[in-house]
């Protein structure tokens, strides 16, 4: 090999070379930088997608722990309520046994009433009766005797 064929070949590699950093190598390293690029912001949305999840199963966690809080509440005011309506029941009931009651004794009061003022006019009858077939009688002792256990039998 001579050593024209081989200033020949390295001028050739030269241009070959040229050309390949002025019209290849920019387009290569254009579609390198971009995938680098891509790969960075796929990285980056990666990392971003992981605290977002972060956040989302904290956010998860406080809410779940809110609702619990929240039934607890709803629980707690539920049983109060319903202890409310057993104490009113019970006031409500004691209130109505009361008033029947009263309303028993002003009854039982008024009929005593009527059955006194009944056996009154009845014993007055008897006394008037008793008392004129005294009147009617001879005055004996006897007779009178006999004419007041008349009277107290019918008493």
């Amino acid at each position: 090999m001579s050593m024209t064929t081989l200033i020949g070949q390295s001028i050739t590699f030269l241009i070959f070379v040229l050309v390949v950093m002025k019209k290849v190598w920019p387009p290569l390293m254009d579609a390198v930088e971009e995938r680098r690029q891509k790969i960075a912001d796929g990285l980056a949305a990666a990392e971003r997608g992981q605290q977002d999840l972060a956040k989302a199963e904290s956010k998860v966690d406080e809410l779940v722990n809110e609702a619990r809080g929240q039934a607890a509440e709803i629980l707690d005011q539920a049983r109060a309520r319903a202890n409310e309506i057993i104490a009113e029941g019970k006031a409500e009931g004691q209130r109505e046994r009361e008033r029947q009651l009263a309303a028993a004794n002003a009854e039982i009061e008024q009929e005593t009433n009527r059955v006194r003022e009944e056996l009154r006019g009845q014993v007055s009858a008897i006394a008037l009766a008793s008392a004129e077939k005294i009147l009617k009688r001879e005055i004996d002792g006897n007779a009178h005797e006999d004419l007041l256990k008349d009277l107290a039998q019918q008493i």
